[in-house]
């Protein structure tokens, strides 16, 4: 079983406070999704949860080793792995290719194909060439095959069609039941919550909600107020 433990974690940009004393934790099999409106600091925090932006005070830890101080390589050889919002990739490599970058030690693409099935269709094909959707599924491998422990996704489902945002959210689910800690920052929130376990709920970067997710999905008025406040 591993975790990631958030204790006390505030981070800021050009010296201005965005993300303020976070407690939050993430569970091997369960999913924790991040809601909140735009600017509430969703992206800021998983930034600095990879080290993309350096933390200014609290702890990060898996599995009870400390990374806030860690380079960003470091904490995903801890097993930590961000997939960004945008979908990064290496347009002119094939499909395959794309994922072969990120194979470590002991793992294959049979995981990544068994997850996306539609990947392995499209393996030959210029990864500039996908549809969003595929792209987004590709990421997704990519970031598996680094055997994470913790897998960290940011609004995976932007600028995408509904029928593909579920094929995504059952895939992330999918992932969780194996075994995987995830935490999600997404901007569809009755899907997210549908398949999460615990929610949290910044605002303006501090937490107003650290609840079940079935519990506030169950609650739309509750959660619109935590989103506007009042």
């Amino acid at each position: 079983m591993s975790e990631l433990v958030i204790s006390s974690l505030s981070i800021s940009r050009s010296e201005l406070p965005v993300v303020t004393e976070i407690n939050a934790r993430v569970e091997s099999g369960s999913i924790s999704v991040v809601l909140g409106a735009n600017g509430a600091g969703k992206t800021t925090l998983l930034e600095g949860l990879s080290g993309i932006i350096p933390v200014a005070s609290g702890t990060i830890a898996i599995d009870g080793h400390e990374i806030q101080t860690a380079r960003p390589g470091q904490r995903s050889r801890e097993g930590l792995a961000h997939v960004e919002q945008g979908r990064t990739i290496f347009s002119q490599l094939t499909t395959e290719e794309n994922m072969k970058v990120a194979l470590r030690d002991g793992s294959d693409l049979s995981e990544a194909y068994g997850l996306f099935p539609e990947l392995m269709q499209r393996r030959s094909v210029r990864a500039g060439l996908l549809s969003g959707g595929e792209q987004q599924m590709l990421v997704i491998a990519r970031a598996l095959l680094t055997r994470p422990k913790v897998l960290m996704i940011d609004e995976m489902s932007a600028g995408l069609a509904p029928v593909i945002v579920s094929r995504l959210m059952a895939a992330v689910r999918k992932l969780a039941d194996a075994g995987l800690a995830v935490l999600l920052v997404e901007q569809f929130a009755a899907l997210a919550l549908g398949i999460g376990n615990r929610a949290y709920v910044l605002r303006r970067g501090r937490v107003v909600y650290d609840g079940d997710c079935k519990t506030l999905l169950r609650s739309p008025d509750e959660l619109h107020r935590l989103y506007l406040g009042g």
